[in-house]
């Protein structure tokens, strides 16, 4: 009975075997610092966007008002500590009512503004179009590797189900031979 040998026992193979898995990290690594710079960069440009002076008016607009209303969060919440000093019975949850109230809709002011939504949006799309990038650096080094993709066993239980389908046309052309044959012969 012969030995076996362990996979890439041979140190010239091993050697290659590693050689291109290191050509593979450094291009997917390279791939990837590409893409984070192409998002990076489609980030500022979404945010140099905003500056347009009549999105960065709405948008300062939007900051002034939550200002405002922080300010009065604040002024309230300041009475009712003055209230409570000088003898009210003030619950504690009328400063949390306060200050979620004021958290709600200073919210309500900056995120209503077409700018922060043409920021938001900017950065979603380019989130997702970097997250493709990623998925198909993955993918490709992945095939070089070896190695299947989702891509790939998507593929191929797509082609097992076309398979199963014509066996079953297949299998009721048989059938139907048969019974012609069985009513031929009988």
């Amino acid at each position: 009975m012969s030995e076996m040998e362990p996979p890439m026992a041979d140190p010239d193979q091993w050697n290659d075997f590693m050689q291109s898995m290191n050509e593979q990290f450094a291009n997917a690594l390279e791939q990837n610092v590409e893409a984070q710079a192409s998002f990076v960069e489609s980030w500022v440009d979404a945010v140099e966007e905003t500056t347009d002076p009549e999105r960065f008016e709405e948008s300062a607009e939007g900051y002034a008002n939550a200002y405002a209303t922080w300010m009065d969060a604040s002024q309230r919440a300041y009475e009712r500590s003055m209230d409570m000093v000088s003898g009210e019975d003030v619950a504690p949850e009328e400063f949390r009512d306060i200050w979620l109230s004021a958290a709600n809709e200073a919210f309500k002011d900056v995120t209503d503004t077409t700018a922060f939504a043409a920021a938001t949006g900017k950065t979603v799309e380019e989130a997702l179009d970097y997250r493709q990038e990623i998925d198909e650096m993955a993918d490709e080094t992945l095939h070089n590797l070896g190695f299947a993709t989702k891509g790939d066993v998507q593929e191929i239980g797509e082609r097992l189900i076309e398979l199963e389908r014509r066996q079953h046309a297949v299998e009721g052309k048989l059938d139907t031979v048969i019974e012609h044959l069985d009513e031929a012969g009988e």
